[in-house]
This record gives C-alpha cells, structure tokens and sequence, in this order.
C-alpha cells in the first residue's frame, strides 16, 4: 500500500479509502447488509494496509455505521482512522448535531471518530448549518474530545467550495467529487489545488463517476485498448488521480471481494509522476470523446438561470446528457427523483426567457418536455427524439 501526507496532519493516510456506502446487500435491500461478507472486505483492505475508512449516517438506510462498528472489532478499530458525516440538511435543531453525533458513536462502537464531515454541503444546506453556529459547534466537539479533526463533503459550485474553505479555521480535510470528467464540475481541479494550498487533506469521492466510468462504450474502450500501457478502466480512472500530488486519499464504495482486490493492486502500483505524458494526453482524448457523445450542448454556464419559474435547467440537462454519454438512463432517472419537483423539467412553462440567454443557443424550451419524458417517466431515449 502507498501512503501520503494528511494535509498538514503528522500522519500518512493510505492511498485508497474504504468507503462504505455500497456494501453488498441481500435480496437488493439497501438496508439489508450482507455483514459477514462486508465485515471480510473491510478486514481483508485493513490487513492489505487501507488505515481510511468512511462512512455516514445515510448510508444503508442508516445501517453502514453499526456494521463498520461491530467490524472494527477486535483490534481493528485501532489499526484504522474512521470517518463519518452529520447530515446537514436533516438537522432542524442546534441540539441535533450533539445528538446525532452521540448516536454516531454508540452505533461506531468508539469515544471519538477522528474525522467528522458536514456532509454534502450545498448552499441551502450550508446556509442553514451556518445559521445554527455548527461551525461553534465543531469547536466544542473537538474540545470534548468527540470529533478530532473537522471537515466537509461538497457537492456545489466552486465559489461555494471556496467560501466554505476560508469560512472556518478548523479544517483539516475536504472531501470533494473528482474524476477525469469532473475537472471543471462542482469543485473540480481548481478547488483540489485551492484546498491543498490552504494546508487541507482532500479526500476524493466518486472517482469513477459512480460506476459509470466501468463499463465504457465502444468507442471510449477502442481508446483505452489503443494505449502503450494496458490498464482496465478502473485502473485508468485510480491512476489518474493518483498521479496528483494534492489527492490525499481516494476513496472507493467497494460492494465485491473482487473489487477490493483489485482496487488494493491498484493502490500499490500507484505514484505522483507515474503517467507518462502520453497517458495524460490519452486521458485528455477520452475525456472529449465522452464530451462528444453528449447530445444537449450545455456547458452549465449557468446564464440562464434563475429560471423566472424555478426550473434548474443546467442540473436538468446535466442528467440526460449523463445518461446518453455513460449509456446509464437507470442512474440518471434515479438522480433526477433528487431533484425538487418544481425544480425539475416539468415545470418548465416554455417562456422561452431563458433561450434569450444561451450562449450556445440551446432550444431550452423544446428540450424539457423530452427530458422529463425520459427521467420522469421513464421512456426510452430514442422515443424522445431531439429538437
């Protein structure tokens, strides 16, 4: 296993996290985790040198945490540094978060939890978790011991990312969404290297896209079977992240013994420097093929917003367009149910305000009603055909 630099922490984190939020389950039942084959994943990556573990509250219906804290069992616990996360947006009381994390720690089976996110901050969230002084909060949490170092998962824009690093001088770490599709989305690279330059550890999720960087269509994988070095497309996507200095920790959601082996093999092959710059440049290609697949021209610019009916019109078309380019409709409809009903496509009432604005020149209003055909009602693509 290859270790890094915890932010300015005096401590080396392994390279690859468990995260344990895609544990095998029975019978397709979230809530139902397959404990004895969870608990023989995580104790086989902790004896293969994984020192990271991360969980939250959500994760399996609320099951993750109990299953992590009965696997860290006999002298495991002590081996590892465990993470898990507060839901923001669940918390209508300051109280909560005392409560929430003392609930955290009797299911973790543990005094403290060395690291302890705001979990998935976006800007209501943050606004609201602000508002009720958790930011006070987490000092006092760490004075009594509870939380050891604070940090955030991020799922917003980057001046949001970059207003909640300067907002708090608590911080040892972030955990932000990051792959080779994702570099200028959400945080994106700007936001890694802002985070490691104000001392941060940055802890990486979804590294493949939430699996859709797997299975690769045919075009994309004639790319990968094109390249001087043979790599399978997890190993392509692990690699490239780790080949940079200011990722301190990847994380995968493991749900396969398979899965952490490999994942294991990859962390021990992996290096800053390791690509070659034709590696890079391949990765470049395959990133603009993909960006080629996708059929709503949309660069999430966000000029057109706010939509004057409420309509979140680049998160819309982000998801179709998601859909068609990782050939996974069942992931796109699944996020789009996420989506506030009078933010989705539906709502569109076709004013056309917003085409005024789209310096692509994007037929906004003719696209809505195909994109809620297709993740609101489940039709097929090819039944929706383009404007």
């Amino acid at each position: 296993m290859q270790y890094r630099q915890f932010g300015d922490l005096d401590w080396q984190a392994s390279v690859l996290g468990f995260g344990c939020m895609r544990f095998p389950v029975r019978g397709g039942n979230s809530a139902d985790i397959d404990e004895p084959e969870a608990t023989r994943m995580l104790h086989y990556a902790i004896d293969h040198g994984v020192n990271y573990i991360d969980t939250a509250h959500p994760y399996h219906d609320g099951n993750s945490e109990w299953v992590v804290g009965r696997a860290l069992r006999g002298g495991y616990r002590e081996r590892v540094r465990l993470a898990t996360k507060v839901p923001c947006w669940m918390v209508e009381r300051p109280e909560e978060f005392d409560e929430y994390l003392n609930g955290q720690l009797e299911k973790l089976q543990t005094d403290s939890v060395d690291f302890y996110l705001l979990h998935a901050l976006r800007e209501k969230s943050w606004r609201k978790a602000r508002g009720m002084n958790v930011l006070e909060w987490l000092d006092g949490a760490i004075a009594d011991g509870r939380i050891r170092h604070a940090g955030f998962s991020f799922h917003d824009s980057y001046g949001l990312f970059r207003e909640i690093v300067d907002a708090y001088d608590g911080w040892t770490f972030c955990q932000i969404q990051y792959n080779y599709m994702d570099v200028e989305h959400q945080a994106g690279t700007r936001g890694l290297k802002y985070a490691a330059s104000r001392g941060l550890a940055v802890v990486v999720m979804e590294p493949l896209l939430g699996g859709k960087l797997v299975h690769p269509p045919q075009s994309i994988q004639k790319l990968w079977d094109g390249a001087a070095h043979q790599r399978t497309p997890v190993d392509w996507a692990l690699q490239w992240l780790w080949n940079q200095p200011e990722v301190s920790v990847v994380l995968s959601g493991m749900s396969t013994m398979e899965q952490v082996e490999e994942n294991v093999a990859s962390a021990d092959a992996s290096g800053v420097g390791r690509l070659e710059a034709e590696d890079l440049a391949l990765v470049d290609e395959v990133r603009e093929l993909y960006r080629e697949l996708c059929p709503i021209p949309c660069t999430e610019c966000g000029y057109c917003m706010p939509c004057p009916n409420g309509v979140n019109i680049p998160r819309n078309f982000h998801l179709y367009n998601q859909g068609v380019i990782y050939e996974k409709p069942e992931l796109a409809r699944g996020s789009y149910g996420y989506v506030s009903p009078e933010q989705q496509a539906s709502a569109c009432v076709q004013c056309g305000e917003c085409e005024e604005l789209c310096p692509q020149g994007i037929p906004i209003s003719e696209w809505m009603p195909s994109v809620h055909e297709v993740l609101g009602e489940g039709k097929p693509y090819e039944a929706c055909p383009l404007p």
